[in-house]
């Protein structure tokens, strides 16, 4: 292995996963549409990552849209025992790559036989409703309506947990008046850190959070100050990017995406390294630079 049992592990749902895993967006073209130009590395990536130990992998049939859950089907099927494939509805991709909210029952139901074919599945293990009131991130609204209808899914066998994306504070408290909740998935990294509060509740009940685009919404000044860190410690940015995430908070569940064995590689050796006490306090201070 890669390494990676030095992150620990966390629930998700009932089951326990490898803090680091990976997200496969980034298996589609460009743009999270269309095919990808090399689908053998596509494979290989996924492949290679089980190999090293990753036993959560986040997916969604909007990707592509219907690309990467074949990609994960042909590379892994039959599943190892261990493997969580997390999935997300909520979302349709317009013939222009928009992405547009999709909440209706008949959308909703389509989106959830979709995930199960495409991935070769009877049940889906977890499914993370993504909020679409706002583009640009989370955005108050009632998710009511769309979790009752994943909740009668779940009822009837097809899914297993119900998970959160893009969402409020608000919308969580909502959602466990409907449902128990396995996991929350937002923005959150290094100098995004509008969730802290969230983080730090979701911590205290024992419920994972994901955090994605690791590297996303850094000034260049951010930047600059993660890469001196970095070299300081003879490691790339990602790697102590993802550091950084693995010591905030253990209910932090990592899915760094990537289309190259060898990113894939430096990722997952991101658990094995260690941040001193000045390194922290100098990425503590990049956020607000």
């Amino acid at each position: 292995m890669s390494g990676i049992e030095d992150a620990g592990t966390y629930a998700l749902g009932d089951r326990r996963v490898r803090r680091l895993g990976y997200g496969a967006m980034q298996l589609a073209g460009p743009g999270v549409f269309g095919p990808p130009k090399d689908r053998d590395e596509a494979v290989a990536v996924l492949r290679e990552a089980v190999a090293q130990g990753v036993n959560h992998i986040d997916t969604s049939d909007f990707y592509g849209p219907h690309v990467t859950n074949a990609i994960i089907r042909e590379a892994l099927h039959p599943y190892p025992d261990d493997l969580v494939i997390v999935t997300k509805v909520g979302a349709v991709r317009g013939a222009d790559a928009s992405w547009n909210p999709a909440f209706s029952a008949e959308a909703l139901t389509e989106a959830v036989h979709d995930n199960l074919r495409h991935l070769g599945l009877d049940v889906l293990e977890v499914v993370n409703l993504r909020a679409m009131f706002s583009v640009h991130g989370p955005a108050e609204g009632s998710l009511a309506a769309p979790l009752e209808i994943l909740a009668d899914l779940r009822h009837r066998g097809l899914i297993r947990r119900i998970g959160l994306s893009n969402v409020t504070a608000a919308q969580v408290a909502e959602a466990r008046g409907i449902t128990p909740v396995a996991c929350v998935q937002n923005h959150y990294n290094l100098v995004h850190r509008a969730d802290d509060a969230l983080v730090d509740a979701l911590a205290a009940d024992g419920t994972a959070y994901v955090p994605f685009f690791p590297l996303g919404g850094f000034s260049p000044i951010q930047s600059q100050g993660l890469s001196e860190v970095a070299a300081s410690l003879d490691a790339t940015p990602m790697q102590v990017a993802l550091a950084w995430l693995l010591r905030r908070s253990p209910n932090l569940l990592l899915i760094p995406g990537t289309s190259s064995r060898a990113h894939l590689r430096e990722n997952l050796t991101a658990a094995a390294l260690d941040l001193p006490e000045a390194a922290m306090r100098a990425l503590d201070g990049i956020a607000g630079a």
